[in-house]
């Protein structure tokens, strides 16, 4: 009963922050955009550091706050960026399937991230975005591509942040994610401070 009245209230909204990471170029800051603004983001201006956006939508009937931060992929600035891994509850890999190289580094990106996300197990939510499927050029196969995810068991969705093709999905599969490992953890949270066994009586004096 103690249990039932402190579950998470449905109605209530969670707070979630999700990452996006990927090389340099990818087209994390134009998958933001469309995402929160419905708009293409056609600036190439590189993003340093780290910028925020907030997206509110409806899971399960749960209302969700996502703290969506973009990162720079700039070699240079891993270091900076893996600072920003910190208290996320839900990551997006994203490459550009016309740039085999930054295909190629979602090995290091993913492992760099699961390093630093501590304590966190391998299965933490996340998706892989194909960014650029609207250009003809493409060097990343989308059997490769998914082939790569299925042996991590990471979602896949090739995308374009330009024609906006499965850009929501992808966002929303992700926080889906996010929201039931959320959910796990604050039911197991509970559960452990919740114990009621007999050794918690209080023991009688002799006196």
């Amino acid at each position: 009963l103690i249990l039932q009245g402190l579950s998470m209230d449905a109605s209530k909204k969670v707070d979630l922050k999700i990452i996006i990471i990927g090389a340099l170029g990818v087209g994390k800051t134009s998958l933001l955009h469309q995402y929160v603004h419905k708009t293409f983001y056609e600036d190439y201006r590189t993003t340093l550091g780290a910028s925020i956006l907030t997206k509110v939508l409806a899971v399960d009937n749960t209302p969700l706050k996502l703290q969506i931060w973009d990162t720079g992929g700039q070699e240079r600035f891993r270091s900076m960026v893996s600072t920003f891994y910190k208290g996320s509850d839900g990551c997006m890999l994203a490459f550009d399937v016309t740039d085999r190289e930054s295909f190629e580094s979602l090995d290091n990106w993913r492992d760099d991230f699961l390093e630093k996300v501590i304590p966190r197990e391998q299965d933490f939510p996340m998706v892989v975005l194909g960014n650029k499927i609207d250009i003809c050029d493409r060097q990343v196969p989308k059997e490769i591509a998914s082939a790569w995810c299925k042996e991590k068991d990471i979602p896949y969705f090739e995308v374009s942040a330009k024609n906006n093709i499965n850009v929501a999905e992808a966002f929303e599969t992700l926080a889906k994610q996010a929201l039931t490992t959320y959910k796990g953890i604050f039911e197991s949270y509970l559960t452990d401070s919740i114990k009621l066994t007999p050794n918690d009586k209080p023991k009688k004096s002799c006196c």
